[in-house]
């Protein structure tokens, strides 16, 4: 979890390679209609987001039926909306990838072809709910680049199993 420009996807494809978990993008649960939206600059309203939330919290359901563990990208900003993510089926963890404004706006400005734009990133952290203590995860900073951050994720994983 965390805003956009994070390391989200970088870091999930680490850690589903490394952990040979299936890996899903959050963004490619969408329906068209919330990718249009936030193309045009407009941040997405809570009615906008639930049913997005509920497709991924159903595919997690669907691979812990399998017996397997996951790796999600999601931004999953507000506590509510994780709420709806720990309805599925399974243990659900979130790892927060936190980081200072000023980084992520700069990794932001090096993406090429993704529809959230930079003009977007303050409203996500004004949005931004870091996890509370009762939270069944952990946050991990981003500064030190994709490699280190999965295998400090990992680190974690392992000493919270």
């Amino acid at each position: 979890m965390g805003v956009s420009g994070s390391g989200k996807t970088t870091v999930a494809k680490r850690l589903a390679k490394q952990l040979a978990w299936p890996y899903a993008e959050g963004d490619d649960f969408h329906p068209e209609a919330n990718v249009s939206k936030m193309a045009a600059g407009q941040p997405l309203a809570d009615q906008d987001r639930w049913p997005w939330l509920r497709s991924i919290a159903a595919w997690m359901s669907a691979q812990a039926a399998d017996g397997r563990n996951t790796v999600v990208t999601c931004s999953a900003l507000r506590r509510a909306y994780r709420d709806v993510l720990r309805e599925a089926d399974g243990q659900v963890r979130f790892v927060y990838l936190s980081g200072d404004v000023d980084l992520i706006a700069e990794r932001i400005g090096y993406r090429k072809g993704h529809f959230m734009p930079t003009s977007l990133l303050t409203s996500q952290f004004e949005t931004l709910e870091p996890l509370e203590p009762d939270e069944d995860g952990f946050a991990v900073d981003v500064s030190p680049g994709p490699e280190q951050v999965a295998d400090n994720v990992i680190k974690q994983l392992s000493a919270t199993a």
